[in-house]
Parts: C-alpha cells; structure tokens; sequence
C-alpha cells in the first residue's frame, strides 16, 4: 500500500514513523510547504518527496493523510475525495464550524472515505470502557466524568490561533464522550478562569475550564480541562452506572500523587504528553486508516462524527463568554 502525507510538523513526522512500521503500508509520499522538513522525512523513513499536495494525489496514493495546517484542511479534504483517494485528516475539519458544514455537504454522497483523527477512539482503556457499556454491564448510566490536563500551555501563536480551549483541547473529551456513551449532548454550563500564562487571556481564552453536559438520557458528564498540570500529561475517564463504575487512565503512569499514608500507587514515571500517553492509540487508528483504504471497514470517524463534537465545543465556547446554559441546537449550523 502506498500512503501519501500532507504535512511533515510534530504531527505529520509522528505519523511517518509509525506508517513506516506499518506491515501493510509498502512505500512513503510526503509533501510539505517548508522543503527541510519534507527532505528530512524523506531520509528518515525512505519516503518519497512530491513537490506539492497534486504531486502526491498524481503520484499514484492509495491513501492519503493530512496532518498540514487548519485552514488548509478544507481543500485538502476535497482534493483527495475528488481524486477518488481515501483520507485521513486531523482533526479538526475546518477552522470553523461552517466551514466544516460546507465539507460535509461536499462529501455526503461520495463513496470515497473521510476519517478524522480522534485518537481516543483507538485507545485500548477508551475501547474497553465503550464494550463495558454496550454490554450493559454497568447498568444505566448517571454519571460520566472526563479530563485532559496539558502538562504545560503550547506557545503564543498556537493559542491566538486554536480557536480556544474548548475547539483545540476539550473537543476531545466531548467526541469520546460521545462515542463511549453512544448519546447526544443537549445542553452545556461552561466556565473557566486564568491562574497561568497571562497571553492565554490576552488571547480571550481561558487556561483552566470545567462543563456539565447534559446527555439526551439525563445522564450528566463532568469535563474537566486546564493547560497546566505540572506533573504530567492527564487523560482520565470515569463511568458510573446503577451496577457498577469504571476508570480509564488509572495506570502507573498517572501523573497524580496520592497523599493517602501507605499509599504506592501510582509507581510509574507520569506520562509526559499526548504522544507517549496515546503512542498505541495512534498506531491502532493509523491501523483502521489502512483497513479503510482497503475497503475492508467504512470510517471509524467520519465528517459528521467530528462536527458533532465540534458543536459541543462552540456550545461551551458561548456559554462561558455568556454565563449561561447554551443547548447544543443553538449553535448548530445547517
């Protein structure tokens, strides 16, 4: 199988590498607007290098995977589905939301695939805890509790352009929750307050937040996000039902000290960021994404699976500027 990559930054050479490893995946065509990064890529895993994202559709992909910038994600998305090539994008869709309905318009219909990165989805915790609950073997849920604490805040330039703490980091809490519950967010409380970086609120964004989402069977979901979390990189979820309750994340590698006399666990040096805490996660979906393009599987995560999280996100965004419930239906475009 031979796989195109649009993008060689921190994403886009993570995703080299592990394709490379990847029994399936024969042979590399990378592009990137910076020639260094796309030569470099190229010497590291045997790639070849295009000179442009219509060198690699014309160079023969059987998939193709998008890891450039947020605003080229659009046209990026459509040239592939054009050229009749499966894609792979990172999330999010488009740098907005209507533009993100405009991609979706664009490809229903089509019978080329889209999937979008949520990496959570391939996450063995993650999966087990969406098995335990198909299975019903905690009963009916009341309760759901998910949290992503960055170990640090990403640069200047990465806040003033993300869209918000909600669209970049939250988004992802709200897409697994979504996918472990198998129900529908109706409505959101959000806040949110500034104890850190101060150009985080010079931005107008917040660096700590919490919201209480209501799922459409009255279940509540408790989401948990802040850019500073010293000792470590954490991602954690909690499931309660009327017959039993379940974590993900509760391993040696969390990054929380317990306090309790005696206590030893966790043991284990604190995961350090989202590359190392979802190395085989990223793998499992690189995996799917090869599945996909053979034909053997439809989207793990389609257009619309990522524009529904996406306005769960704009619904906390205008909650916390307005102080108030926002319903998800408020939000919604299209």
């Amino acid at each position: 199988m031979r796989i195109g990559i649009l993008g060689l930054g921190r994403i886009g050479a993570f995703h080299a590498e592990t394709l490379s490893g990847l029994d399936s995946v024969a042979s590399l065509v990378v592009s990137d607007p910076f020639a260094d990064a796309a030569k470099a890529a190229a010497e590291r895993f045997g790639a070849e290098v295009a000179d442009s994202p219509e060198a690699v559709l014309a160079s023969g992909v059987d998939g193709i995977v998008v890891a450039a910038a947020t605003d080229a994600h659009p046209a990026l998305i459509l040239a592939a589905v054009e050229a009749g090539v499966p894609v792979f994008c990172e999330k999010p869709v488009a740098r907005t939301m209507a533009e993100g309905v405009e991609v979706l318009k664009a490809v229903q219909g089509s019978d080329v695939p889209v999937q979008i990165g949520y990496n959570r989805r391939f996450d063995a915790g993650f999966v087990a805890a969406r098995a335990a609950v198909q299975a019903g073997e905690l009963g009916k849920l009341h309760t759901v509790r998910s949290t992503t604490l960055d170990p640090a805040p990403p640069p200047a330039a990465y806040i003033a352009a993300s869209g918000g703490i909600f669209r970049d980091c939250a988004v992802h809490d709200f897409d697994i929750i979504r996918w472990v519950t198998g129900r529908e967010v109706t409505e959101v409380y959000a806040v949110g307050g500034n104890r850190g970086a101060d150009y985080i609120k010079e931005a107008g964004d917040a660096d700590t937040t919490g919201a209480v989402l209501t799922l459409d069977d009255g279940t509540i979901a408790l989401v948990s996000n802040s850019r500073h979390n010293v000792r470590g990189y954490d991602v954690r979820m909690e499931l309660h039902g009327f017959k039993d309750s379940i974590a993900v994340g509760l391993d040696d590698k969390l990054p929380l000290r317990s306090v309790e006399p005696g206590a030893t666990f966790p043991a284990g040096t604190p995961h350090d960021f989202f590359m190392d805490r979802f190395a085989d996660a990223y793998r499992a979906e690189l995996t799917a994404f090869t599945e996909v393009v053979a034909g053997r599987i439809p989207s793990p995560c389609t257009v619309a699976d990522a524009l529904e999280a996406g306005w769960i996100a704009e619904a906390c965004t205008l909650s916390l500027r307005e102080h108030r419930p926002v319903r998800v239906e408020e939000v919604r475009l299209g």
